[in-house]
């Protein structure tokens, strides 16, 4: 899923979608496997691609309570994706993200991504998408429920 940062003099479309002033530990969720795996499930598809609704997939997307330490984990594997693309330079997003074509680093610094924000879900990344997804609708329904909705913690 293409994330990225852009400066305040910077142009959203109505295409795309923003978070003004969000933390950069975003980025590490929004561009990570377990996030895309969401979105591929409650959002679908247009075609070849997402059909991304901020409501639908964002504001349902389960994120359990962050320690400092995961906030600052998922920050450097923020900083990570970003230097790889970065390092790269005047490769556009679409030429970064050709499967076949992807740099190794960039793919490590995915996959490294990954697995930090799995192990904060479950300690260990997961088995595959089946597993993935019963995690995230098991966390959705505490959070939606009756109790969990009194105990649910704002984001930021």
């Amino acid at each position: 899923m293409p994330v990225g940062l852009i400066d305040a003099d910077g142009v959203v479309s109505s295409q795309s979608f923003a978070i003004f002033d969000g933390p950069l530990w975003l980025v590490s969720i929004i561009s990570s496997k377990l996030h895309l795996t969401w979105i591929a499930t409650v959002c679908g598809r247009t075609r070849t691609d997402f059909a991304y609704s901020n409501t639908l997939g964002w504001n349902t997307f389960p994120i359990p309570p962050l320690t400092e330490k995961n906030r600052a984990d998922l920050v450097r594997s923020a900083e990570e994706i970003l230097l790889a693309r970065e390092a790269h330079f005047p490769a556009t997003i679409a030429d970064l993200y050709d499967p076949d074509t992807m740099p190794a680093d960039l793919r490590a610094a995915h996959e490294r991504n990954d697995e930090v924000l799995e192990r904060i879900y479950i300690g260990r990344g997961f088995r595959n998408d089946t597993e993935r997804l019963e995690k995230l609708f098991e966390l959705y329904t505490k959070t939606t429920s009756s109790e969990g909705a009194k105990r649910k913690v704002v984001r930021r």
